[in-house]
Protein backbone atom coordinates (compact mmCIF):
# COMPACT_ATOMS: atom_id res chain seq x y z
CA UNK A 1 0.00 0.00 0.00
CA UNK A 2 3.02 2.36 0.70
CA UNK A 3 4.20 1.73 -2.46
CA UNK A 4 0.77 2.59 -4.70
CA UNK A 5 1.55 6.21 -2.88
CA UNK A 6 4.33 6.86 -3.57
CA UNK A 7 3.80 5.97 -6.92
CA UNK A 8 0.69 8.02 -6.76
CA UNK A 9 2.58 11.29 -5.20
CA UNK A 10 5.50 10.46 -8.06
CA UNK A 11 2.55 10.56 -10.97
CA UNK A 12 1.02 13.60 -9.43
CA UNK A 13 4.61 15.63 -9.12
CA UNK A 14 5.53 14.71 -12.71
CA UNK A 15 2.38 16.09 -13.95
CA UNK A 16 2.38 19.32 -11.99
CA UNK A 17 6.01 19.71 -13.70
CA UNK A 18 5.42 18.72 -16.71
CA UNK A 19 2.12 21.41 -17.16
CA UNK A 20 4.33 23.97 -15.67
CA UNK A 21 7.63 23.03 -18.25
CA UNK A 22 5.35 22.32 -21.65
CA UNK A 23 2.97 24.96 -20.33
CA UNK A 24 4.23 26.84 -23.55
CA UNK A 25 4.34 24.03 -25.78
CA UNK A 26 1.65 23.50 -28.67
CA UNK A 27 1.47 20.45 -29.94
CA UNK A 28 0.12 19.96 -33.38
CA UNK A 29 -2.21 17.59 -34.68
CA UNK A 30 0.07 15.46 -36.63
CA UNK A 31 2.40 14.85 -32.59
CA UNK A 32 -1.12 14.30 -31.11
CA UNK A 33 -2.23 12.00 -33.28
CA UNK A 34 1.12 10.28 -33.01
CA UNK A 35 1.27 10.23 -29.46
CA UNK A 36 -2.27 9.00 -29.13
CA UNK A 37 -1.19 5.74 -31.35
CA UNK A 38 1.63 5.00 -29.67
CA UNK A 39 -0.59 5.00 -26.26
CA UNK A 40 -3.10 2.82 -27.88
CA UNK A 41 -0.20 0.48 -28.82
CA UNK A 42 1.37 0.58 -25.43
CA UNK A 43 -2.11 -0.50 -23.60
CA UNK A 44 -2.88 -3.17 -26.19
CA UNK A 45 0.79 -4.87 -25.08
CA UNK A 46 -0.54 -4.52 -21.78
CA UNK A 47 -3.64 -6.42 -22.13
CA UNK A 48 -6.25 -3.00 -22.37
CA UNK A 49 -4.53 -1.65 -19.00
CA UNK A 50 -3.45 1.85 -19.30
CA UNK A 51 0.09 2.83 -17.91
CA UNK A 52 0.62 4.94 -15.44
CA UNK A 53 2.82 7.26 -17.64
CA UNK A 54 0.35 7.02 -20.13
CA UNK A 55 -2.70 8.90 -17.47
CA UNK A 56 0.45 11.03 -15.86
CA UNK A 57 0.60 11.80 -19.86
CA UNK A 58 -3.18 12.48 -20.65
CA UNK A 59 -3.73 14.43 -17.30
CA UNK A 60 -1.13 16.84 -18.27
CA UNK A 61 -3.01 17.24 -22.13
CA UNK A 62 -6.05 18.24 -20.57
CA UNK A 63 -4.57 20.45 -17.93
CA UNK A 64 -2.68 21.87 -20.85
CA UNK A 65 -5.64 22.11 -23.00
CA UNK A 66 -7.81 23.49 -19.86
CA UNK A 67 -4.87 26.37 -19.44
CA UNK A 68 -4.71 27.06 -23.24
CA UNK A 69 -8.72 28.20 -23.31
CA UNK A 70 -8.35 29.74 -19.96
CA UNK A 71 -5.82 32.03 -21.49
CA UNK A 72 -7.93 32.28 -25.01
CA UNK A 73 -11.17 33.22 -22.93
CA UNK A 74 -9.59 35.73 -21.00
CA UNK A 75 -8.04 37.37 -23.96
CA UNK A 76 -11.34 37.77 -25.07
CA UNK A 77 -12.43 39.45 -22.11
Amino acid sequence: MKLNAKLLWSAMLAATLSVGLAACEKKGPVEQAGEEVDEAIDTMKRGGEESTANKVDDAADEAREGAEDAKDELQKN
